[in-house]
């Protein structure tokens, strides 16, 4: 899941925990609001350390390949 899906889990649990007002004897909505704003929050620092660790590593692919001159570069002495 992507920082988009919990910010969106955020909201989602904002939503049923603020802002509707019916109850279900089966389930307690202000709990499942809970539930989904923990969800999101995890699942938002989740996408932005994977995020952030794919940026370093192409970074560091990028700078394995550089130009390294060899002997047949170098022009030659006198």
């Amino acid at each position: 899941m992507t920082a988009a899906g919990g910010l969106a889990l955020i909201a989602l649990g904002a939503i049923f925990r603020y802002i509707v007002g019916w109850h279900l004897n089966w389930v307690d909505v202000d709990v499942l609001g809970s539930v989904f704003m923990i969800a999101g929050a995890a699942a938002l620092a989740y996408g932005t350390v994977t995020a952030f660790s794919r940026e370093r590593r192409i970074a560091r692919r990028v700078r394995s390949h550089t130009y390294e001159p060899r002997w047949y570069d170098e022009p030659p002495q006198s």
